[in-house]
């Protein structure tokens, strides 16, 4: 199979899908792989250290053309809407629910699109996604830190104090990957931290594996709209697989915050669980104010960190790239999880959360395949 590696457009994202040591299994396999022109500069990786590992760099039109499977890290932008075919396979974060013009484009495209955030594993869990939510949710304890300092427009308050001066206030909302990680994270510098959730299994385990340091909070509006008026920090962390994300934070909580709080919302290319982060933002202008209250909601968070995550991400993607590149549309017959990845095909969507969020209708995959 022939796959294609184009360099991300999106603004900041410097991550790339494959490492030269992806390519180089890819390529061991019997497979030809084409990447983009400094495709991977932005993660350090040169176009030497691809071609020796026996990839073929070349030209955005070369590679979109040439492959029958284009792998990224990011949804297209509308620039690249035309390069969709019927013919391809496209394999990447989609998050069309939160996205109605790039769905419209892989359905009147053809295109057979599997997004990395709703494969699921045999237990479940979202594979794919779990790198990326690691390095969000640490990420956003940084970002929020960096906030809360008054040169920045923050309240000034350090998130784990001093000796004789209270630590910050971190609630966090959601006890999966990111929310679990940003948790740790605030822990771990010293912060306050209640973490909000609805499963007791989870905030049983949270409290196990903490010994009881991460509070654990159930989640209803009231106890949210409490404790929000004390917070220094709000991570949203919440995440319902393929589907728009529930807003938990309205705006009458936003304005009972702190003046120079922060806000920072992971759940954003989702759609976002806090009412007030009504738009995304990016890594040029990051921020902005509502009701004396910062807020952060970058829909690519971990570009910021592009070697880190770039490695991560293809730890995780190449054995379902390679089992794509040997199997064509097989790899999904045989593993129900990674089925749960394909949300376009041949016109129609296929994953019934993102096709409710859209409000469409969907069709069964194991039925159009």
């Amino acid at each position: 199979m022939i796959i294609g590696v184009p360099k991300e457009i999106k603004n900041n994202e410097n991550r790339v899908s494959i490492t030269p040591s992806g390519v180089h299994a890819l390529v061991n396999a019997g497979h030809t792989v084409y990447i983009e022109d400094q495709a991977g500069i932005g993660s350090g990786f040169t176009n030497e250290e691809y071609i020796a590992a026996g990839g073929q760099i070349t030209d955005k039109d070369t590679v979109f053309a040439k492959a029958d499977l284009i792998v990224k890290v990011k949804e297209y932008l509308e620039s690249e809407y035309h390069y969709l075919r019927a013919d391809q396979m496209v394999f990447t974060y989609l998050h069309i629910a939160a996205n109605e013009p790039f769905a419209k484009a892989l359905i009147e495209s053809g295109t057979t699109a599997i997004a990395y955030e709703t494969v699921t594993d045999a237990k479940g869990g979202l594979p794919l996604l779990t790198p990326m939510s690691q390095v969000a949710g640490r990420m956003a304890v940084q970002v929020g830190a960096w906030m809360l300092q008054k040169a920045n427009g923050g309240s000034g308050v350090l998130l784990g104090g001093v000796p004789g001066v209270r630590p910050a206030n971190v609630m966090v909302l959601g006890g999966g990957t990111v929310g679990f990680e940003a948790a740790r994270m605030a822990n771990g510098l010293g912060a306050n931290v209640e973490l909000f959730e609805r499963s007791p299994q989870r905030m049983a385990q949270i409290d196990e594996l903490t010994n009881g340091q991460i509070h654990t909070i159930y989640s209803t509006p009231y106890n949210i709209a409490e404790a929000i008026k004390e917070a220094d920090l709000v991570i949203g962390a919440v995440l319902l697989p393929g589907a728009k994300t529930p807003k938990l934070v309205s705006d009458a909580m936003v304005q009972t915050m702190k003046p120079g709080s922060a806000i920072v919302d992971v759940s954003i290319d989702q759609g976002g669980c806090i009412e007030t982060c009504d738009h995304t933002t990016d890594h040029d202008h990051p921020t902005f104010n509502k009701y004396g209250v910062n807020h952060y909601s970058v829909a690519n968070m971990p570009g910021a960190v592009p070697r880190t995550s770039t490695i991560a991400l293809s730890n995780a993607t190449l054995p379902y790239i390679l089992k794509l590149a040997d199997q064509g549309l097989d790899a999904l017959r045989s593993d129900e999880g990674f089925m749960h990845g394909l949300n376009t095909y041949n016109g129609q969507y296929t994953n019934q959360p993102v096709a409710d969020a859209l409000g469409v209708w969907y069709v069964d995959p194991h039925t159009v395949l």
